[in-house]
Formats: structure tokens, C-alpha cells, sequence
């Protein structure tokens, strides 16, 4: 891990590149319900708000573990979002 600050930038752009892609999805199917895509992009910002709450805590023994589990965390929220996104019809 560089840094607490590639942390941050790689979580606010993981997520912020779901939420577009979601907006993406609204945009060319404008027939279809967006209430399964509001969750999506709701579920990212709660994702969002979490990730960042952990970077931020300053009560941890092991830095480096915890920034490693929080990385880890962020690919797999991602992955699901992104399976979320890829089941919209």
C-alpha cells in the first residue's frame, strides 16, 4: 500500500465509476425501472461512507494489515456491485 491518500483516491474512484456506470445504464434503457439502480448507487455511497470511516480510524495495531483488509474489502463490495449492475434488465 503507498498511502492512505492512494487509498481514498482508489475508493472514491471504484465507487464513483459504479455510480456512473449505473447513470450509463438509467440513460440508454429510460424504458425500464430504475428503483434496482437507485439501490445500486444507494448501496455505493453507504459502501463509500464505510471505507472511509475504516481508513480513517486511528485505533488500529496494524496499520498495514488493516489498510491491506480494507483494500480487499473495496474489490470485493466493487465486484458485487458490479454483478449487481451487470443483472439489471
Amino acid at each position: 500500500m503507498a498511502s492512505v491518500r492512494d487509498l481514498k483516491r482508489d475508493i472514491n474512484y471504484v465507487l464513483g465509476d459504479i455510480i456512473e456506470a449505473v447513470y450509463i445504464w438509467e440513460l440508454t434503457n429510460p424504458e425500464k425501472d430504475t428503483k434496482k439502480s437507485e439501490k445500486i448507487i444507494d448501496e455505493a455511497i453507504d459502501t463509500f461512507d464505510d471505507l472511509i470511516a475504516k481508513v480513517n480510524a486511528k485505533d488500529v495495531e496494524n496499520r498495514k494489515n488493516h489498510f491491506k483488509a480494507i483494500n480487499q474489502e473495496l474489490e470485493d463490495r466493487g465486484r458485487k456491485l458490479i454483478d449487481k449492475i451487470n443483472a439489471l434488465s
